[in-house]
């Protein structure tokens, strides 16, 4: 009896530091990079659009896609941040 308490805890650690505390981190790491957006960074949407973001308010950005061309997207559709020069207008 003992020892199968033993292999269920040392399931659910294993499961704990392999899949949960990674997903965590990465959310928590995905949450700082939103709020730290500014006028100027350049992004990647969820939807794979590259852009400079030309606004910045409390749950949107508005997103140069293309020389004259904005898009307003909510800020959870960011999914990464680019190195400056990524985008050419």
């Amino acid at each position: 009896m003992d020892s199968q308490i033993l292999i269920l805890v040392g399931m659910f650690a294993l499961m704990y530091f392999l899949l949960i505390r990674p997903q965590q981190k990465r959310a928590k790491d995905h949450k700082k990079v939103l709020s730290e957006l500014k006028k100027g960074d350049e992004v990647v949407t969820n939807g794979g659009i590259v852009g400079k973001i030309t606004s910045v308010d409390e749950t949107f950005i508005d997103l140069e896609i293309a020389s004259g061309v904005t898009v307003k997207v909510q800020k959870q559709g960011v999914n990464t941040k680019m190195p400056k020069g990524t985008v050419k207008s």
